[in-house]
């Protein structure tokens, strides 16, 4: 049986999500920040080097980083399409934002998190090149959703599942708005839609209200 390890608030909730819309079973393993560091506790440490989740478990199996275990599973189990073959006209705009959130958005939201801990002063320099770089990444997604329902075009895909965490839970770490941004919000009512990625967010951090507004 597959085990999906989830820390609470986390990128792993892409996981659970995942398997929400392929309807895999799974079994979850929750575990719990630090309420002082808001770091993963050491039980992680025991199942991958690094500490960190999302890993999944399967028989001798251990896989760490959402992006890999989102390859893995999609590759054994994708019975709904969500990744697109080669073949199809999207596959190079599929390929690009599923990589986009990790590659891209995920890293510059963490370098903005790490600054605002410093407290620099607003005119800092380095602060905002960094506060300029975000809003660059943001005025991308907004700009793809403005001709485009999903990201890799009309229809939903994995690599609406990459991105939603960075738009959503991870503003509880880094606090922004998204007002500027409507097509984003649209976007965010459609997914907030899905029966799939509402059980996963019930299953994965129950009492928590996704941030789609």
């Amino acid at each position: 049986m597959l085990t999906i390890h989830h820390l609470g608030k986390s990128q792993s909730e892409r996981i659970i999500w995942l398997c929400e819309e392929l309807g895999l079973p799974y079994q979850l393993q929750h575990y719990q920040r630090d309420t002082v560091t808001m770091l993963a506790p050491p039980e992680l440490a025991r199942l991958h080097p690094l500490g960190a989740a999302p890993v999944i478990t399967e028989g001798e199996l251990v896989l760490a980083e959402s992006g890999a275990i989102m390859q893995y599973l999609l590759a054994r189990h994708d019975n709904q399409g969500l990744a697109l073959a080669p073949t199809d006209p999207a596959f190079a705009d599929y390929l690009y934002w599923l990589n986009f959130a990790n590659g891209n958005l995920q890293p510059n939201m963490g370098r903005s998190m790490l600054l605002r801990k410093l407290d620099l002063a607003t005119d800092n320099p380095v602060l905002a090149a960094q506060n300029g770089r975000l809003g660059r990444v943001l005025d991308l997604v907004e700009i793809r959703l403005g001709s485009n329902d999903y990201l890799a075009g009309s229809a939903f895909s994995a690599a609406d599942i990459m991105l939603v965490f960075s738009l959503t839970t991870m503003r509880i770490f880094l606090p922004y708005t998204l007002s500027p941004y409507p097509r984003i919000l649209a976007y965010l009512q459609r997914i907030g839609a899905r029966a799939a990625y509402q059980r996963a967010m019930h299953r994965g951090d129950p009492g928590m209200v996704p941030m789609l507004t």
